[in-house]
């Protein structure tokens, strides 16, 4: 309890919250490494700690026929529970010190969280150290079940290994994050409602978790979306996720590459001139040289190198003008008009060797220079590239009567609305200005809008629409800050384009202009290359900081292990505090979007500029400040 701080929200109603202070986190911290020390090398493989690494586990899957989630309603992690995850814990770790220190954790509310809620891992001030760890050996019973399963059924259908038949064998697929769980098989909707009630009794005997079981209904993976970790899943056919080009796109790519080629030669040929041009200055000068008498001493021998690259030239050179098909007509006329050999009486009159060797000329001059001609070779080309199309296509027919692909979509309706409740756009679905930013300074109203861009970016990077996730940030985000920048400097629109650029520029304290916001050109090259695991958006979407003008700037910064003494005072404001809307309540509210605990709401923490501009990115949370010292300012 001297480790704890109770932080009294500003409604009456409202819950308060305990927070430890760095110590207490750090001896925490120290007991979920020793916890993982002992229990990670025997977690299932499919127990995932990093949302994205799950959400590629369950795109490589092929062939899904059926699929469920586990649904946990929301529920507090009850005395029962702890009683079961310290029962787990002592079978392996014999400490009773460590035992007491764990259970006193739970009792002071140091380690409190909710089964079935969409708080855990978000980056949140009210989440423990502890929490994941807690979670996996917690849920290790039904990763044992799931791993059963997953044995049986391999058992009873082995993969056949004959090539040369077709076969897609019953697979179970599961994959757990936290409390969350989501099970795919490739077999009959029998076997997955048997694994289904499997899961399900481990949950409810075995841990006495409370379980949905209409919410953990299975659905078909073909016909039907299934919601999990924030994005939706559905099996499809292969062409769905790599469409065949069309007509249109066929045409402006080959324009493309003839453009292209027509640059690359005009490159070559401004190559070679400039190439002829110095080699002519230099025989001129070497000749000039030479008149008047002057002798040359090297002090090496350049032969071997003239020779070597004017051999590379001359081959070059040769190459290039026989791919003309004029100049190979003209040598082929050349060559092969006027020859008195080819006559029947001079052939009898001759050694067979000379007209063998005459003969063998002949076909290698027919079969080198001359020329075909062009309606002959566009016919052939034509014919290859028909017969290349009905291969692709006929390829493409069989995989899609054969095979099924995991397409992982974001979900592009709860973005949308979530961009509609934080008030970047109208009811119209038009961008609009923030007036809460106007008080911040320019760099800082650019920050924030960049840091909610980047993490919706960086989260939704690796899903199939990720095109609509770009065009909500590099349009409703990027002209919602140029509104604002407009309404605080009472100024249009067009004016603040013009000053700022498309790429939201600002100069900081020298005078260099820096880019916060991620550019468009940036925005179009983004991808699935993301390999560490992104922070959901939820933390800097519903909180803004607002800069207080307080003379006094000598406290501490908050962040942790900083030492900094100039410091600015901000202020946090909450979404669900300005909207006046309960985060629990999903008509209202975004579903999945979590919110940061009330009690935080119009608290003061002082800030260094480094900590405060990463806090705005997104690049630190407030797990990453002491919010046990926070300021009272009225």
């Amino acid at each position: 309890s001297f480790h704890l701080r109770l932080i009294l929200p500003s409604r009456l109603k409202g819950r308060p919250l305990p927070l430890p202070s760095l110590p207490l986190r750090l001896a925490m911290l120290s007991a979920a490494s020793a916890l993982d020390a002992v229990f990670a090398p025997r977690a299932a493989t499919f127990a995932y700690r990093a949302r994205h690494a799950a959400i590629r586990y369950l795109r490589s899957i092929a062939n899904a026929t059926w699929f469920f989630r586990v649904a946990i309603p929301r529920q507090p992690f009850a005395p029962r529970h702890v009683r079961r995850l310290l029962d787990a814990i002592s079978g392996k770790v014999d400490d009773p010190g460590f035992m007491d220190y764990l259970r006193e954790l739970f009792l002071s509310d140091a380690v409190a969280f909710e089964l079935g809620g969409s708080e855990l891992c978000r980056g949140l001030p009210q989440e423990s150290e502890l929490t994941s760890t807690l979670l996996n050996i917690f849920f290790d019973p039904v990763d044992r079940e799931v791993m059963a399963i997953r044995e049986e059924v391999h058992k009873k259908n082995p993969r056949v290994k004959d090539d040369s038949v077709r076969h897609t064998p019953v697979r179970v697929y599961a994959v757990r994050y936290l409390d969350e769980t989501m099970v795919v098989t490739s077999g009959s909707k029998m076997l997955t409602l048997e694994v289904r009630d499997r899961i399900l009794s481990v949950l409810e005997r075995g841990l006495e978790v409370k379980v949905d079981r209409f919410g953990s209904s299975v659905h078909s993976a073909v016909s039907e979306k299934m919601e999990f970790l924030g994005m939706e899943f559905q099996a499809v056919p292969p062409s769905v996720l790599h469409p065949p080009m069309s007509e249109k796109a066929k045409r402006a790519r080959k324009m493309y590459l003839k453009r292209k080629a027509a640059e690359a030669q005009e490159l070559k040929n401004a190559r070679e001139t400039r190439r002829k041009k110095l080699g002519l200055k230099i025989l001129n000068h070497l000749f000039k040289k030479v008149r008047r008498g002057h002798e040359f001493e090297f002090a090496f021998r350049i032969e071997d190198e003239v020779r070597q690259e004017f051999k590379g030239w001359a081959e070059e050179t040769v190459v290039e003008y026989f791919k003309s098909q004029e100049h190979r007509r003209h040598w082929h006329r050349l060559f092969t008009s006027g020859d008195f050999l080819s006559l029947n009486r001079v052939r009898d009159q001759l050694p067979t060797a000379l007209v063998d060797s005459y003969d063998h000329l002949q076909e290698t001059l027919d079969k080198f220079l001359m020329p075909r001609r062009g309606h002959d070779i566009t016919e052939d080309e034509e014919m290859l590239a028909e017969e290349e199309d009905e291969r692709q296509y006929e390829k493409r027919i069989v995989e899609d009567l054969t095979e099924l692909k995991m397409r992982v979509n974001a979900p592009i309706e709860l973005v949308r609305k979530a961009v509609k409740l934080a008030g970047f756009t109208n009811s119209m679905g038009r961008p609009r200005p923030i007036k809460l930013l106007i008080c911040l300074d320019d760099a800082d109203i650019i920050k924030w809008y960049a840091g909610v861009g980047r993490r919706w970016l960086d989260f939704f990077c690796c899903c199939r629409n990720f095109k609509m996730i770009k065009i909500v940030v590099s349009y409703h985000l990027r002209f919602s800050c140029f509104l604002t920048l407009a309404e605080k400097h009472e100024c249009t629109k067009r004016q603040a384009i013009s000053h700022y650029t498309k790429d939201l520029k600002v100069t900081n304290e020298n005078g260099v202009p820096e880019v916060y916001f991620p550019t468009e050109k940036e925005i179009k090259m983004m991808g699935d290359k993301n390999l560490s695991d992104p922070k959901p958006v939820d933390g800097a979407l519903t909180m803004i900081l607002v800069r207080l003008a307080v003379d006094d700037t000598s406290l501490p910064c908050l962040a942790h292990f900083c030492a900094g003494t100039d410091t600015a005072l901000y202020r946090i404001r909450l979404l669900q505090n300005r909207l006046n809307v309960d985060p629990l309540n999903e008509k209202k509210w975004v579903q999945g979007l979590s919110a940061i605990h009330e009690s935080l709401n119009k608290k003061c923490l002082p800030l260094c500029s480094i900590h405060a501009s990463d806090l705005l990115l997104g690049k630190i949370t407030l797990r990453d400040i002491d919010c046990t010292q926070f300021v009272d300012v009225v």
